[in-house]
């Protein structure tokens, strides 16, 4: 795969060179399925979502992210949390090395027809019980059992 490389906590990993927000969402069915797309730049299932665009909320960066991903209307529901480590970073094809900045928020579908796009390979709901069974970085695991802990309060960190 190529174009983009996650780095979690890995001393190797190179130094940032850019801050960008970005939105994703876990987005459920009715079953407590969550809905993944596995990545065309890296192979691993990840919640859809991506980089926030001059003129618009962070909120319409999440509707729009996973509109342009999945296909899917989607509407917000609350907030999962606020993801801001700067241990994890990714590093970029062109010399961006981004370090992550991303809220994800919780939502339901409104309407729209499951796709794939041109950053997906498939597009599913996924039950929590598959996700041991699945490659996904580590940092989407975090979210992910965030969500499963069913939280009172986001997740500021």
């Amino acid at each position: 795969m190529t174009g983009r490389r996650d780095y979690y906590h890995d001393p190797h990993a190179p130094t940032a060179n850019s801050l960008v927000p970005g939105a994703a969402a876990i987005v459920t069915d009715l079953h407590g399925r969550v809905l993944l797309q596995r990545r065309t730049d890296s192979g691993n299932w990840a919640l859809p979502g991506g980089a926030m665009d001059i003129g618009e909320t962070l909120q319409q960066c999440a509707i729009r992210e996973v509109k342009e991903e999945t296909g899917l209307d989607i509407e917000i529901t609350g907030l999962l949390g606020i993801y801001t480590d700067p241990a994890h970073v990714i590093a970029y094809a062109d010399g961006e090395v981004r370090q992550e900045f991303t809220v994800t928020y919780l939502a339901r579908v409104t309407g729209g027809t499951l796709t794939v796009s041109d950053e997906s390979t498939e597009v599913r709901f996924i039950h929590p019980t598959d996700f041991d069974r699945i490659p996904i970085h580590d940092t989407v695991r975090l979210r992910l059992h965030h969500h499963a802990e069913h939280r009172d309060t986001p997740y500021l960190g």
